[in-house]
């Protein structure tokens, strides 16, 4: 009976192990093709979506978030870097990552204007339309790995499986940077 108790035990304990160790391999899933890739399943991602409100101001940014709530976010005016890409726009889709202030109000970290972020965007070696639905399509037939989809994760652009920040964005021009440098891309009409 003993035996029959302790090869139970151990079975159970290396089930155990074993579930442990494939769920952590879930968690740090980096792409093969590129290192600079965030691990999406390991951070949660505290992007909240929604449209620019007309309470919106100089120093204050209403979103109407996709769930229906209504939040203020203060823009801090200190700041030598404008946290928002894109400008605001009231009706304009955003992507919001805020924090508490030392006064427990919503700030905003990053703002990335959706609205302005869709659109055709061409350099000397690519030519692609953000759409909206996170899919990208590619005006170059030649090129190895196009960008198929795109997403905001925590303020990082993700085209496919490449993880960029976004430096700039304005109306007529768009500045991406990763590790391996800035990419600069112009609006096409």
């Amino acid at each position: 009976m003993k035996k029959i108790f302790s090869i139970s035990a151990i079975t159970l304990c290396l089930m155990l192990v074993a579930s442990c160790s494939n769920n952590n391999k879930k968690n740090i899933n980096l792409s093969a093709d590129d290192n600079d890739s965030i691990a999406v399943d390991a951070v949660p991602d505290t992007t909240v979506y929604g449209v620019v409100g007309d309470a919106s101001a100089m120093h204050t940014l209403q979103l109407i978030t996709d769930a229906g709530d209504t939040i203020t976010y203060m823009l801090n005016a200190d700041d030598d870097v404008n946290p928002v890409q894109g400008g605001i726009l009231v009706g304009d889709r955003m992507a919001v990552i805020a924090t508490k202030n030392v006064d427990g109000e919503d700030e905003v970290v990053k703002a990335i204007n959706l609205t302005s972020l869709i659109g055709r965007w061409t350099s000397i070696d690519k030519n692609f339309k953000i759409l909206e639905g996170g899919v990208v399509k590619s005006n170059v037939k030649a090129e190895k790995h196009p960008w198929v989809s795109w997403k905001i994760y925590n303020g990082h652009l993700i085209l496919n499986a490449d993880t960029f920040d976004i430096d700039n964005l304005g109306a007529d021009s768009l500045y991406l940077e990763n590790k391996e440098g800035v990419f600069a891309y112009k609006r096409a009409k």
